[in-house]
């Protein structure tokens, strides 16, 4: 279950290790990574007993962003228009993105060293952010004079204050991970990212694992949906858990203080 780009390694608690894997180039995109990403994401989406994932990268950094060298090298004709939609809603560029928000199951990020423009929004995708203090980050796009357009704008909407995310993407001004927790850019900041991600992973692998896709679809619609209808989501997906074995056994679980015992979706 690995790529020469990307690697997976899925443990016996259901938590799938996923790490970036071109440390020489700081895991920077180019085309083999994109299809490297977006393989990945469709092979965790099919993924038996999966419960969660944490998403890291190989060396000495998350993600540089994309590797511009490689881009500007292919010839034109070879080149999709970016309106279509190859992967459901999205292009291939915000699919590496966007796949983390397609999992069933929750992605907890662990960023350390830098973190720029293409890896800041695949860093988004997450569900949740564990920031090494000291990372280097930035939504770099204007620097070349571009606009962001890798799952970016949608992946922030109700993450960053309106007026911050227009400062940093108008400047492409380069922050700690200390500050992109003030931002709402990380969830945690710690000076062990990938340990601090692995502990959250492994509390969730500990929950039902009905209960918590339910709970990420939900998490998905409450950014979606008007008001009337996440209050029949909520109920759709309550209804599907209720009194379902592993629901009573969390109950039973908690009642007799000992480890609860599921069977996986």
């Amino acid at each position: 279950m690995s790529s020469e780009r990307v690697t997976i390694e899925l443990a016996d608690n259901g938590v799938a290790q996923v790490r970036l894997n071109r440390p020489d180039k700081m895991n920077a995109l180019d085309p083999a990574m994109f299809e490297a990403i977006i393989a990945a994401g469709e092979e965790l989406r099919a993924m038996k007993g999966l419960r969660a994932v944490v998403l890291a990268g190989e060396g000495r950094s998350f993600c540089a962003g994309l590797d511009v060298s490689s881009f500007t090298a292919a010839p034109d004709g070879e080149r999709k228009p970016l309106t279509e939609r190859t992967h459901g809603n999205a292009n291939t560029f915000q699919e590496v993105a966007m796949t983390w928000r397609k999992c069933p199951v929750p992605v907890i990020a662990a960023v350390h060293g830098v973190c720029f423009g293409g890896g800041m929004q695949i860093a988004s995708g997450a569900d949740i952010r564990v920031v090494h203090p000291a990372s280097r980050m930035a939504i770099m796009e204007m620097k070349w004079g571009l606009v962001p357009d890798m799952g970016g704008y949608h992946l922030w909407r109700g993450l960053v204050r309106d007026d911050v995310l227009r400062e940093l993407v108008y400047t492409n001004r380069e922050f700690t991970g200390e500050e992109a927790q003030g931002y709402g850019l990380a969830t945690f900041v710690s000076e062990d990212p990938l340990g601090k991600a692995n502990d959250i992973a492994n509390e969730i692998a500990n929950r039902n694992p009905e209960a918590i896709r339910g709970a990420k679809r939900l998490s998905e619609a409450m950014l979606e949906k008007p008001g009337d209808d996440i209050l029949m989501e909520e109920s759709v997906e309550q209804a599907a858990i209720m009194r379902k074995p592993n629901q009573v056994e969390a109950v039973m679980a908690g009642m007799q203080k000992r480890p609860a015992k599921f069977t996986d979706v």
